[in-house]
């Protein structure tokens, strides 16, 4: 297996671009950030919002592996499977966590322990992906740099637009965890802003512009890939041969003379009757000699 994201350059992970580089970025941020908040240094608020910050880049990210990475990785692997069901049992754990968090106040005894718990499972998670599932990934994709930037730049643009907070009850898996992110990611991200002080009306007006933004344009990707859909569906039944259009000219023939057989045979019954009746009548009026 490849080595440890953390012991190759830039270069080696495919660039700057690179799937595999900008997870090593997001993971540098988290631990920065946790460390920021273990230290204590902090005013009470900043210290509040930092350990905002730290959920918001954890779901998110998450939420991007779970619909982008882990996919490929069990597409790509013969051990993705079981790499990926680990991971996602961790990605659990820490929704739990940190709902559970988003519940105590920040006096609450329990609020050390949970931040504590959930930063150490975040940490065993960064650990798991960037020695195990990342380079399995890049294994199954050939080190291709080209691959690792498109499945980056798809990341990315998921990661953006995710939801930012836990969600315990959301599947790990798409299509279903996709489907639920459109709404919560729009819901999150209005709540990001009025935490960030937006209470005013004109913050208010912001945070629903911004969730409605949001919705549209997941309602328009969604949109599109139907239309996609159906026009392939359409691409393929029309290109399919019906029924009778691969039947050869004796086929076609031998079907005719099949409906001409039992036409004739419907007339042959509809005449009988009369036919007889004239016969009888016949045999009456005919003397035939001794």
């Amino acid at each position: 297996m490849s080595p440890s994201i953390t012991e190759q350059s830039i270069e080696q992970l495919g660039g700057e671009a690179s799937v595999l580089t900008r997870q090593r970025r997001d993971h540098a941020e988290l631990d920065r950030l946790m460390n920021l908040y273990a230290e204590g240094s902090q005013p009470a608020q900043e210290r509040q919002q930092t350990l905002q910050h730290i959920i918001q880049l954890t779901f998110s990210h998450a939420f991007a592996e779970e619909t982008v990475l882990w996919p490929a990785l069990r597409r790509l692997a013969d051990d993705g499977e079981e790499l990926t069901s680990r991971v996602e049992q961790e990605h659990q754990e820490i929704n739990n966590l940190v709902a559970d968090i988003e519940r105590t106040r920040p006096a609450d005894p329990r609020h050390v322990e949970l931040v504590g718990r959930a930063f150490a499972l975040i940490r065993q998670d960064i650990q798991d992906e960037e020695d195990l599932l990342l380079p399995r990934l890049q294994e199954a994709l050939h080190h291709d740099p080209a691959r690792l930037r498109r499945l980056g730049t798809t990341w990315e643009t998921v990661r953006r637009t995710a939801p930012t907070h836990p969600h315990p009850s959301v599947p790990r898996r798409p299509p279903r965890n996709a489907v639920a992110g459109v709404p919560l990611s729009a819901f999150d991200r209005a709540r990001d802003l009025f935490r960030a002080g937006t209470p005013t009306g004109g913050g208010r007006r912001i945070a629903v512009m911004t969730a409605a933004l949001i919705t549209a344009w997941f309602a328009a990707r969604r949109a599109r890939a139907n239309r996609r859909h159906v026009a392939a569906f359409e691409q393929r039944r029309s290109s399919s041969p019906s029924p009778h259009a691969g039947r050869s000219a004796v086929a076609r023939a031998l079907a005719g003379s099949a409906c001409g057989v039992r036409s004739l045979r419907g007339e042959r019954r509809r005449w009988r009757p009369a036919a007889r009746g004239r016969l009888m009548r016949l045999r009456r009026t005919v003397t035939l000699p001794g």
